[in-house]
């Protein structure tokens, strides 16, 4: 097999419209496993997070987000997974809201904020990884200052491992989560035990609410103004519905297994958040979460040590380690699915965006730059990390608000709309604090549209077409045409009466010196949704004043026009002749006319449509203008 045939391995549908996905499918919790890595992998840093964004109050802040979680995420992403079952998630959904051209630029807004959120989460919990590497007291000191080049090759070892295959990745993980989760229970087991033995610990916690803060409802409102700071807390919903493709089981199943998926994590989270973030509070000083701190981004990590020794400790950061790195699997297996479903589709991407290496490669590379751009820095990532995800689940919000709307569930609508606010306030709340993960989530969209656009019109003169059907009504006038060459008429439609068919009839016998006795059939191309890059197209035949007419409706004529007489040759073995006007007027304004709304200056760019797609001069259809 050679280099190329392996890279465009498994290669997908050009519609990007399939439920299959091209490897091995797995049983619900084996997936769960892979977007475990990236929710249950935040318990290395997010009780750190709460104490550092909260203070004392970070049990309040953390039950406040596990509410979040638990009745605003989870109830969300619940009716994604029913909604949008092909692993497409609430971009598929949005996708819908909108028409033509509106609904292609709204996805690549919110593919701007995948890949800020999916990326980052690569190159961020890459960066922690090596962070935890480099703070073990067993690491030798030669490694000391070795934070990019660690992280390269964390990232480069993740992309490897897809490289090889989905089954991989999965085995991985489950091992991996099976670990971090068993290990993660014995030290907050052994944290919460500590607090109880000790209520000295909790008076003293108790006393410092009482003291700092005037109220119980000061509390609240303080905890509520730190929740946008333990956003990452939420970043394994949309990885949840993206890696839905491979749950086993039919369409039915799949869903299921998607919605015991995001709640058994949810609640799994949600408990070990809790508890940790109580045990933490309590146990660890103030100073050691700062940083520089020996439980800065490490809480659990320094209970470990604390009260396990040092050897359980170093099995703990090596677990701690592990997941951490792994984290991007789950990053990267959703913009594999999400990527090769949207851009090929949109004629946004070259075709090889549809095999899945190609992609691994490309995602690596990136994760490289970012990496090296950012210095392997955790803190300078967690701004546009947390803007991604925070966008995505409250893009999520807002579509199944507005499908439950439309749908007369008024209850659910409203309830989601509640989420959906309390979502934005966070999403508002971290941009003010943090404007710098917006400008790279802006950097990131406008990438994506500028390199889209791109793409699109230097693939627009590709055939487009995926399929041809003709009606038995069509099929019986192509029948009708004597033996030799056939010839067709492209007309643009106006009143369709019998005047302005006799017309063009006459017309192209006067100006192509074609005798009056010369069979020849109309063809009448009407625009459908000229954003839509390929269509399946099918070829309708009726008598019209005595003519027989040829009618589609498609994305674009020139090339609906081009792959239709290459299927009229390759079917019938004849060679088809088309006939046209010249086109007057801007040839710029033409260009554009054909790039935005398919139509434009038709027979030039049907005549470089089956140039490319036919180079035999000998064999080509012809194309006429006069």
């Amino acid at each position: 097999m050679s280099i190329r045939d392996w890279l465009l391995q498994g290669l997908q549908p050009a519609s990007g419209m399939h439920d299959e996905h091209p490897g091995k499918r797995h049983s619900w919790w084996q997936v769960m496993c892979l977007t475990g890595v990236d929710y249950f992998s935040t318990l290395g840093y997010q009780p750190g997070i709460a104490a550092l964004a909260a203070g004392a109050l970070s049990p309040i802040a953390t039950m406040m987000l596990v509410v979040l979680t638990l009745f605003g995420a989870l109830p969300t992403y619940r009716a994604v997974a029913a909604e949008s079952p092909n692993g497409m998630g609430s971009i598929a959904m949005l996708e819908r809201l909108l028409p033509s051209w509106w609904g292609k630029l709204l996805v690549l807004v919110l593919l701007g904020f995948v890949a800020t959120a999916f990326i980052f989460t690569i190159t961020l919990s890459a960066s922690d990884a090596t962070a935890h590497i480099l703070e073990n007291p067993f690491v030798p000191s030669f490694l000391d200052g070795g934070q990019v080049p660690i992280t390269l090759l964390l990232v480069a070892a993740l992309g490897a491992i897809f490289l090889r295959g989905f089954s991989e990745a999965i085995g991985l993980a489950v091992a991996l989560v099976a670990v971090y989760l068993a290990l993660n229970v014995v030290v907050v087991g052994r944290a919460v035990a500590e607090v109880l033995a000790q209520p000295a610990l909790v008076d003293g916690w108790q006393n410092t609410l009482t003291t700092d803060y005037s109220s119980p409802v000061a509390m609240i409102a303080l905890s509520a103004y730190a929740l946008p700071k333990l956003a990452l807390g939420l970043s394994g919903f949309e990885t949840g519905v993206a890696v839905m493709p491979q749950i086993e089981g039919d369409l039915a199943q799949r869903i299921k297994g998607a919605r015991r998926l995001l709640t058994v994590a949810a609640l799994i989270m949600s408990v070990f958040l809790v508890f940790s973030s109580f045990a933490t509070a309590i146990l660890i000083p103030h100073k050691e979460f700062e940083e520089g701190g020996k439980a800065s981004g490490r809480a659990l990590a320094y209970l470990a040590h604390q009260y396990l020794g040092d050897w359980f400790g170093t099995a703990y950061d090596i677990s701690t380690i592990a997941i951490l790195w792994f984290a991007g699997a789950s990053a990267l297996t959703g913009l594999l699915n999400i990527v090769p479903r949207y851009l090929p589709r949109y004629g946004m991407a070259p075709d090889w965006a549809r095999a899945v290496r190609p992609l691994v490669l490309v995602f690596t590379v990136l994760s490289f730059c970012i990496t090296i751009l950012f210095g392997a820095n955790v803190e300078s990532q967690g701004g546009a990390y947390a803007t991604g995800v925070l966008a995505l689940i409250l893009s999520a919000a807002v579509a199944v608000t507005i499908s439950k709307a439309r749908t007369g569930s008024r209850r659910a609508a409203a309830a989601f709309a509640v989420v959906s606010l309390v979502l934005a306030y966070a999403f508002v709340a971290n941009i003010i604090e943090r404007p710098d993960g917006l400008s790279i989530a802006a950097f990131f969209v406008v990438a994506i549209i500028v390199t889209s656009l791109i793409s699109r019109a230097t693939r627009s003169t590709e055939l487009r077409v995926t399929g041809i059907t003709l009606d038995k009504a069509a099929q019986r006038l192509v029948a009708s045409l004597p033996a030799g060459d056939m010839r067709l008429i492209a007309n643009e439609p106006d009143a369709r009466d019998s005047a302005e068919y006799r017309e063009k009839d006459r017309e192209t016998r006067e100006y192509h010196h074609l005798p009056d006795d010369e069979p020849m059939l109309f063809l009448e191309v009407t625009l459908g949704d000229a954003s839509e890059f390929t269509s399946e197209i099918h070829l309708k035949g009726e008598t019209r004043h005595g003519y027989g007419v040829l009618t589609v409706e498609s994305a674009a004529i020139p090339n609906t026009i081009a792959a239709i007489l290459l299927h009229l040759r390759d079917t019938t073995g004849r060679r088809p002749h088309v006939y046209f006007h010249w086109a007057e007027g801007n040839p710029v304004g033409a260009l554009l006319r054909y790039l935005l709304f398919g139509g434009g200056d038709v027979p030039p760019l049907t005549r470089e449509v089956l140039r490319q797609a036919e180079p035999d001069l000998r064999t080509r259809p012809h194309v006429h203008v006069g």
